[in-house]
């Protein structure tokens, strides 16, 4: 551990809260917070077993220290692993966790522990939100990514083939407890595709804070106390929109910033390794700002800076960077088309005014997508 991450061991996890009324909740953010979990659970949930479901590699790399702190804390625990990869939220998948959980007789006053990175915080909390008629359960990400955007709100469900989420509920958390020291063995990729999150939170409506993460970044990724910092800003942001619409029948779409275009991506690429998620939401968030620019929202100069900032830290800003087999415009819009944020047969765009100045728009002509598309495809 180097000398500046070391420092941040010793400080005081920060807390931010998710208001939802009789739902709210904490999240924990900070260093070696996987060995204070068993404490945290007992104190948080007296007397409840845990269903910690995770994968092979997390478990390989997490699991033991997280069922010591549990056996130090008398907290009694089964664990569910399933195997990694985006492939995992599937029907099959889903169904094999179901099981496991009604075999191992969990009752209501249990809860399901989520230890892992999206794939599995989604379809943990699908399985918590639906086993019994819901349980309580926990998050414990372990990805930047689901530390900062998918173990916070609620949003749990799996992929089909028609594309990305669309069956699910939502089931928020009773906490979330998000070490920060745990991404210190995250693969650099996997760590940059994580950090696209973080930069949305910036782009969606904190100008100051993408200012700061521009100055800051490396630091983040070094695993200074930046990296908390960085890590407690995204969540309150995010916190803050998920209180004023818990169900995104509002505001919480903005959250979806370069997704859109994003998942369709993901999906075409057949949800391999060819592009992981945060990969998809960079070039995602390019494309919605440049097609701002297109519309007229936003000025070259945003989509400069907006570029400029993804590439040094080392995401992909272009479609032609997607390693494989290239893709086709009607294949794109087709999967545009099955996302959830379809209304009426009419596509729901998050676009920008310039940084920090996201906005809906749900009145953009379909052939404008289509000739922006061609455009970017032959880049």
């Amino acid at each position: 551990m180097s000398e500046a991450a070391a420092s941040t061991a010793s400080r005081t996890p920060t807390t931010v809260s998710v208001d939802l009324g009789e739902r709210s909740y904490d999240i924990l953010i900070g260093r070696d917070i996987i060995d204070r979990a068993g404490a945290e659970i007992a104190a948080r949930l007296p007397g409840a077993r845990m269903a910690i479901v995770t994968d092979a590699n997390v478990a390989d790399s997490h699991l033991r220290t997280l069922t010591r702190s549990l056996d130090a804390a008398d907290v009694e625990y089964v664990s569910i692993v399933v195997p990694p990869g985006e492939g995992t939220k599937s029907f099959a998948a889903f169904e094999t966790v179901i099981e496991a959980l009604l075999e191992a007789r969990i009752e209501r006053s249990d809860a399901v522990l989520a230890l892992g990175g999206g794939v599995v915080g989604d379809l943990a909390g699908f399985a918590a939100g639906t086993v019994l008629r819901g349980i309580r359960f926990v998050q414990m990400p372990t990805s930047l990514l689901a530390q900062v955007d998918s173990s916070i709100g609620g949003k749990t469900g799996i992929n089909t083939s028609h594309g990305k989420n669309l069956v699910g509920v939502f089931h928020q958390p009773s906490f979330v407890l998000a070490d920060s020291g745990v991404l210190d063995s995250l693969p650099e990729r996997e760590f940059n595709a994580g950090y696209a999150e973080v930069a949305k939170c910036g782009l969606i409506g904190a100008p100051d804070f993408f200012g700061w993460l521009e100055s800051n970044w490396r630091a983040v990724a070094a695993g200074w106390p930046e990296r908390e910092q960085a890590i407690a800003s995204a969540c309150m942001a995010k916190a803050a929109i998920v209180a004023a619409d818990e169900r995104e029948s509002g505001v919480r779409a903005l959250l979806n910033l370069g997704h859109t275009f994003g998942h369709a991506l993901e999906a075409a690429a057949g949800y391999s390794g060819r592009l992981l998620h945060g990969e998809g939401v960079s070039i995602g968030m390019v494309l919605a700002f440049g097609l701002s620019e297109k519309l007229g929202h936003c000025t070259r100069a945003d989509v400069d800076r907006v570029v400029a900032h993804l590439s040094e830290v080392g995401l992909p800003t272009r479609i032609s960077q997607i390693p494989g087999e290239g893709f086709g415009v009607d294949e794109l819009m087709a999967l545009m088309a099955q996302d959830k944020k379809v209304k009426r047969g009419r596509l729901t765009f998050i676009l920008a005014k310039g940084i920090g100045r996201a906005f809906i728009a749900g009145d953009v002509p379909i052939e404008t997508v289509r000739s922006f598309l061609e455009e970017q495809i032959g880049r």
